[in-house]
């Protein structure tokens, strides 16, 4: 995990998860004190910079420290223009946004995703069954967001978020919610108390808005895995020419979207989501063809639920 300085609801959440018991005292590197937990399997590491922009900071802590990154969970602060009070959790990346390689506007590059957290529907669900135990549903929105921000890393990463004021930053039982839904999943005090498996199919989910509602529906009622989410605004067509595929970066968005779920399941079998009515009927052709192309699978979402 991942805490930074200069975001107040990351610190919260910091303070949170070190109220944990079983951590060691700091140990000091070049990039920020870190901890280890005597499950012997979860870090946690303190940086000065803000998050989205810390570049690498996984290669780099293996670097310095000599312990392995599996998984990155980087805690942090939400926020939205409506500033809807909001749990929440996010795989990362700038899918289909041109021009390539340049950097965007809060972290990353244009155009690279970063494998998405192999644990993303097993926290998503956990949070939902115990912020609602703790009626916190009253209070927050409890969802799940498209892929998008930085940084720029290598290894399966999630976004861990509280928002979307300070009023909802500065919240202790939010935090101590999301610390106890972390340590349940990761298996801090008891492996067996995990609900993830590591056999399931695992789900991309392709359109729909930011908060991807007919996604997290499949999500929520299933126990498959997910990988990114990718929303309309991130498939852009540029043209349709009859009998042509059409143009634009939605199709390089489909590719690396699959490509990077794979490098956190790579054993996995992986299949699409298609919020439907979000897409023209030729965008939807376009994109299912893509992704046969692939050897992705599209199912429906009855189907997928029947399937449970």
């Amino acid at each position: 995990m991942i805490s930074s300085k200069s975001d107040s609801a990351s610190m919260k959440l910091y303070g949170a998860v070190m109220r944990l018991k079983g951590w060691s005292k700091p140990i000091s590197s070049d990039i920020g004190d870190y901890y280890m937990h005597d499950c012997g399997r979860v870090y946690l590491l303190l940086i000065e910079e803000i998050h989205v922009k810390a570049d690498h900071i996984d290669t780099l802590f293996e670097e310095k420290t000599s312990l392995m990154v599996e998984e990155v969970l980087i805690l942090s602060r939400h926020v939205s223009k409506s500033n809807t009070p909001a749990m929440t959790l996010h795989a990362i990346g700038i899918p289909g946004i041109l021009p390539y390689g340049e950097d965007g506007k809060a972290g990353g590059k244009n155009g690279i995703l970063v494998p998405p957290g192999k644990y993303f529907a097993s926290l998503f669900r956990r949070m939902n069954e115990l912020a609602r135990g703790k009626n916190l549903d009253r209070d927050f929105d409890l969802t799940l967001e498209s892929t998008h921000h930085g940084p720029v890393l290598t290894s399966p990463t999630l976004y861990i978020e509280i928002g979307s004021t300070e009023n909802e930053w500065s919240r202790d039982d939010v935090a101590d919610c999301w610390a106890e839904i972390i340590s349940d999943v990761l298996g801090m005090f008891d492996i067996g108390t995990s609900n993830f498996d590591p056999k399931s199919d695992v789900m991309i989910g392709f359109g729909g808005g930011h908060y991807a509602p007919r996604h997290k529906a499949i999500i929520i009622n299933s126990d498959i895995n997910l990988g990114h989410v990718i929303a309309n605004y991130s498939l852009i067509f540029d043209n349709n020419n009859e009998g042509q595929i059409p143009s634009g970066p939605w199709s390089e968005c489909v590719r690396n979207a699959v490509e990077s779920t794979r490098i956190s399941f790579p054993n996995n079998n992986i299949f699409a989501h298609l919020d439907r009515k979000s897409f023209k009927g030729w965008e939807r052709n376009a994109i299912i063809n893509k992704l046969d192309e692939l050897g992705i699978e599209v199912r429906r979402g009855k189907q997928i639920l029947q399937s449970e």
